[in-house]
């Protein structure tokens, strides 16, 4: 609620100052075409000024179909609820998913499998979408490509450190920190400099999931595997090398004089994280065991529908917020939900953490929140 109230804030100011901005300049150009019209008329050209009337008509129009629409608090509590409700349930389910065990003891494993899974749903979405708003001719499918796989990898690598042991607040709070490996190899290979500020950031999310992971109570479950620690590890820094990619992906683009509508980024790049999942399922034999899995445990099996249709809807309601406001306020609502995934887990997934545990929730979420402030603030600078 209060970050509803504090972004409609944001929202609401930017549009007065806009709108302010506009009225001021929509009075310098009548000034403008009084005095062109007083011009026209002395030289006998009042007949070519008059069919502009026409334009001035349909500018009326069009803000008055515009101003018939959602005001912006309304089209935020839209966007930023469907993300909150969507995702939230999402990492219930993923958790859900992996400390599911079976009458015979046995668990679900197959992480490659649910990423098919999850993506299969996101196409579906993404394809009726882009029927809908209308596909992009000429999109560089290679970039895409690359992309997806890329993606989807660090994905799966985060279900693998669930499937191995690590818990989902100590993986949740260690995929926050992925400005780490984006530092890192800035740091190695392109001589970037970063703030003293920037540097705690990122030392207060690593040290504080460190010390989560290490202040759970005896008898609170079992300890994060080391297994599973590495492949969060390696979802972090594939995190990294996805971020480069997709740079390439919009430097691809604008190369090849296009610009991808939200669904056709949705469509193809699941496309080819299915794909990718697809081949890399299918030869670590994931395929065979994880459906006959989940078709003697159909508890598991709903979970896992669920999950899918969480991450597509929650796609979609990020499209609709990046279409509406400020990348700001997607950044906003999307780290936040991080924190209240953290915490809801915690509470109702019965993970039961010591004084140093909830001192390093402290530290993590002290780091996000700053991170955020100096977004915010217009602070962080531009590696």
């Amino acid at each position: 609620l209060l970050l509803t109230i504090f972004s409609s804030a944001i929202v609401a100011s930017t549009s007065t100052s806009s709108h302010i901005t506009t009225s001021r300049r929509s009075f310098a150009s009548l000034d403008s075409l009084k005095e062109k019209s007083k011009a026209s008329t002395a030289l006998g050209l009042d007949t070519l000024v008059l069919p502009r009337g026409g334009s001035s008509t349909e500018a009326t129009a069009t803000m008055t179909k515009e101003s018939a629409g959602l005001p912006p608090a309304a089209k935020l509590l839209i966007g930023a609820g469907g993300i909150y409700a969507a995702f939230l349930y999402y990492g219930s389910l993923q958790e859900d998913v992996f400390r599911y065990t079976a009458a015979d003891g046995t668990q679900f494993k197959q992480a490659w499998l649910l990423q098919v899974l999850e993506a299969l749903a996101n196409v579906a979405v993404g394809f009726v979408g882009m029927q809908i708003t209308g596909a992009t001719p000429g999109i560089p499918k290679k970039a895409f490509a690359i992309s997806g796989a890329s993606q989807v990898t660090a994905k799966a690598c985060t279900s693998l450190a669930l499937a191995n042991g690590l818990s989902f607040p100590v993986a949740t709070l260690a995929k926050s920190g992925k400005m780490a490996p984006v530092m890192l190899g800035s740091l190695i290979l392109g001589g970037a400099s970063y703030t003293m500020r920037e540097y705690l950031q990122v030392a207060a999310i690593i040290g504080g999931t460190a010390i989560v992971s290490m202040g759970k109570k005896k008898g609170g479950g079992s300890a994060s595997s080391m297994v599973g620690v590495g492949y969060i590890i390696l979802s972090l820094v594939l995190d990294g090398v996805t971020a480069g990619f997709q740079k390439r992906l919009k430097a691809e683009t604008a190369k090849a004089g296009v610009k991808p509508k939200p669904y056709d980024f949705m469509f193809w790049t699941n496309l080819y994280m299915c794909l990718t999942a697809i081949v890399v399922a299918g030869a670590l034999n994931e395929v065979g065991p994880g459906l006959a899995y989940c078709s003697a445990n159909p508890e598991i099996f709903s979970k896992i529908v669920k999950f899918a249709i969480c991450s597509a809807v929650g796609q979609s309601f990020i499209f609709y917020t990046i279409a509406n406001f400020d990348p700001l306020i997607l950044s906003t609502v999307t780290t936040t939900r991080k924190i209240f995934s953290v915490l809801l887990s915690i509470f109702l997934k019965g993970h039961s953490l010591s004084l140093t545990g909830w001192s390093g929730i402290g530290f993590c979420i002290a780091g996000i929140l700053s991170e955020m402030a100096a977004k915010m603030s217009g602070k962080t600078k531009a590696h």
